[in-house]
């Protein structure tokens, strides 16, 4: 009789080197087509502290100096909420101060990102079950997207002590590191996020929620309380990002927070690969309700059905706006207190929102922040086209009696008319706090919603240049997307405080919009975007028209 071998593997075995069979190559596949974004982000990211020190070392060239706008910023509670706690007056901790938690915050979006586009996107196109089906192990796509994560924050975290390590290698560490760690919890979160939601779109939403949460739990924890003498206010300690503020890089670092983020970050992928294993692929742990047997009259043609795709992030975003503008309005009517004396942070905020009276130009820097942070909403309305496209969503769709312009303007509709409504909201939510302080309704109002939705035009710019990409390079729209959103952020957000030259900051359309409320208005720039705007669109809607549907 022939002996017959066991080809049983034991239950390690199986759930041990099967589980990930095949992770090496997903890894390489998952760099190369994250080769342009993570370099962008990184390099974006990575060099922002470099840019900061020098800047500080022209603006605060003494020691008097640095002392002078520590305490100023410590002192009072909108500055501490906008910026954080200057834990020391070096120039390495006024750049930890200056940009530690925004940097920390967009490691986590570039974290999440990164996560959801090769976990859950890859089950919701279908990819990942053929993959599964061939010598690919089930914990094998979650493992590379987490390793793929790992090694774009590996690199910031690295570029940060390169660059300022000429300020003390420690200092530089240990900041490095809080970004690096910070990216890794958010990316953990955003792979459990993958595993309980059904498609990419909610996961990404409910990842980027919790970096929201986690910044304005720091900004009123901060708010609250100036911890640059003792402790901080307990609503830091439960936002990883103020974590990564508390290990107070370049002001006697304290090591041990960043254990802190080291935990959460493990013990994020420990549940994700837990949940991973407890589900088929392509299914989540809280999947949709069914619908009614039969569709209403709104989903009766191709607008009713993008309107239904995209409300409730619509929604979201509405809501959100309005209570934060509605906050920065009521923090608007003191900005003379927040300046004070200082010479310097006048210029600061002149910087931002130009040389009018100090409110306006308080309130002209916040809502020009608003309108660059709306940049993110309107190219994921965008890129929702592109994601309908791979998952095979469109196709039903084009076979019948819908023409391809006509699917892609009923999503374009919402991506144009959606950055409306939200600045409308947001101008309305400044607008009524900030002239109900003043006493002046009917005056400041109009003035100050007019402002937001003079964003309009450079956000309208945002989206057409994504349309194009969408029409004309559609494998690389969604990385190449959200690298011209994350260089927006940039100049928008860090630019003007760091003094950038202006041919930086005519990179970002929000460059060639007047200041407002306060600065003279002409015409110009905004005929200008509004025109470039419609060229880049109709460019990229030849490209639909013309190119092969791609999944």
């Amino acid at each position: 009789m022939t002996a017959v071998a066991d080809t049983r593997v034991s239950a390690p075995e199986r759930t041990g080197s099967r589980d990930l069979a095949g992770t090496g190559t997903l890894l390489r596949l998952a760099l190369r087509r994250d080769r342009i974004m993570i370099p962008v982000w990184a390099l974006a990211i990575g060099m922002t502290g470099s840019s900061t020190l020098s800047r500080m070392k022209t603006t605060y060239e003494t020691a008097t100096d640095r002392a002078n706008v520590a305490a100023d910023m410590n002192g009072n509670g909108a500055m501490r909420s906008m910026l954080g706690i200057a834990f020391g007056d070096s120039y390495g901790a006024l750049t930890a101060w200056r940009v530690g938690t925004f940097l920390a915050a967009f490691a986590g979006i570039m974290s999440l990102l990164i996560v959801i586009r090769h976990t859950r996107e890859e089950e919701e196109s279908g990819r990942q079950e053929a993959l599964s089906a061939g010598m690919v192990g089930r914990r094998a796509g979650l493992t590379s997207a987490l390793l793929t994560v790992a090694i774009a924050n590996a690199a910031i975290a690295l570029l940060v002590v390169a660059t300022l390590a000429g300020e003390g290698s420690g200092g530089a560490l240990a900041l490095g590191l809080s970004i690096g760690l910070t990216g890794l919890v958010f990316g953990g979160l955003a792979a459990i996020a993958a595993q309980i939601t059904e498609n990419a779109r909610l996961a990404r939403g409910l990842a980027a929620a919790a970096v929201g949460v986690a910044y304005l739990l720091r900004m009123a924890g901060d708010a609250a309380k100036d911890a640059s003498e003792g402790s901080s206010h307990v609503l830091v300690w439960l936002s990883p990002i103020g974590w990564a503020e508390n290990t107070r890089p370049f002001a006697q670092e304290r090591w041990w927070t960043l254990l802190l983020l080291a935990v959460l970050a493990a013990a994020s992928f420990a549940v994700a690969y837990v949940l991973t294993g407890r589900r088929d692929v392509g299914a989540s742990f809280f999947a949709s309700r069914p619908g009614p047997a039969a569709a209403g009259n709104s989903l009766q043609g191709a607008y009713g059905l993008a309107w239904r795709l995209q409300r409730g992030t619509l929604l979201g975003w509405v809501v959100g706006v309005a209570l934060s503008a509605a906050m920065l309005g009521g923090v608007a009517n003191g900005a003379g207190d927040i300046v004070g004396d200082s010479e310097k942070n006048r210029e600061i905020i002149e910087r931002m929102g130009g040389a009018q009276n100090i409110d306006d130009a308080f309130l002209a820097a916040m809502i020009s922040l608003i309108g660059v942070i709306v940049t993110v909403h309107t190219a994921t309305a965008v890129l929702r086209l592109r994601a309908e496209e791979t998952d095979q969503r469109a196709e039903p769709l084009l076979a019948n009696a819908v023409s391809r312009l006509r699917w892609a303007m009923s999503h374009l509709v919402i991506a144009y008319l959606g950055p409306v409504v939200i600045l409308a909201a947001g101008g309305l939510g400044a607008g009524i706090v900030y002239a109900a302080a003043a006493d002046d309704l009917g005056g400041e109002l109009p003035r100050v919603l007019g402002a937001s939705l003079a964003q309009i035009p450079a956000v309208w710019v945002i989206t057409s240049v994504v349309v194009l990409l969408f029409g004309l390079l559609p494998s690389y729209t969604t990385s190449l997307g959200w690298a011209v959103v994350g260089v927006v952020v940039a100049i928008g957000w860090l630019g003007p405080a760091l003094d950038a030259p202006q041919a930086v900051l005519n990179l970002s359309p929000f460059g060639h919009l007047p200041k407002l409320p306060g600065e003279s208005v002409s015409a110009a720039p905004f005929v200008w975007l509004l025109l470039g705007s419609a060229v880049l669109t109709a460019a990229g809607l030849w490209g639909l028209r013309r190119r092969d549907m791609t999944n």
